[in-house]
């Protein structure tokens, strides 16, 4: 009877220390999880504040550039189709993060092709709106960089306790799946042609 009792608390304890490490290993996987979702919150963040600008550059535009309309509504119509897509990153798909970024994208060109048409006004690139705006764009494609980049590395994270064993045991018991990345634009792969 002792033996059978001495059994029963061991079979007990190695169970116990089985459940504390799963539920430790599952609140981990809720940790690493939030902060992927948590790192999205600021990539969206930066995007709209870079969406936030556009508004107000394109004002700074049109006052000096009035035959430019076509370039203006572009900027306009690109800054309205990016701010449309949104992604609950508990859930976001590869094809969705995608779907957000060629929208983004869309919009990045559109912004190009706007301060491209502003080097043909002398007046327009003087004032001082327009080269604060310009700054602060400037500034926010730099916190867009660094936040994607965080994003992807708080994915990498992710995905990667995902898989290990035997997490990947309690990481399908209970759903965890896999979190895409930002990737680089296809046109990214070839270089710029550089003709003088």
């Amino acid at each position: 009877m002792k033996k059978a009792i001495k059994w029963i608390i061991a079979v007990l304890c190695v169970l116990a220390v089985v459940v504390l490490w799963g539920v430790g290993v599952y609140n981990d996987l809720v940790s690493a999880q939030e902060e992927v979702e948590s790192s999205w919150a600021q990539v969206e963040n930066q995007y709209q504040r870079r969406a936030d600008l556009v508004p107000n550059l394109v004002a700074t535009v049109k006052g000096y550039a009035k035959h430019e309309q076509e370039t203006l509504d572009q900027v306009t119509e690109a800054r309205a189709k990016a701010t449309q897509i949104t992604i609950d990153p508990a859930n976001a798909t590869p094809q969705q993060l995608a779907a957000y970024q060629s929208a983004q994208g869309e919009l990045t060109q559109a912004l190009g092709r706007l301060l491209a048409v502003a080097e043909n006004y002398p007046d327009l690139k003087a004032n001082q709106n327009f080269l604060d705006l310009q700054q602060q764009l400037e500034g926010t494609e730099n916190r867009i960089t660094v936040a994607r980049q965080l994003f992807n590395d708080s994915a990498r994270a992710y995905n990667t306790s995902l898989r290990k064993f035997p997490r990947n045991i309690i990481a399908s018991m209970f759903g965890f799946e896999k979190k895409p990345y930002f990737e680089a634009e296809p046109t990214a792969k070839t270089a710029p042609k550089v003709e003088f």
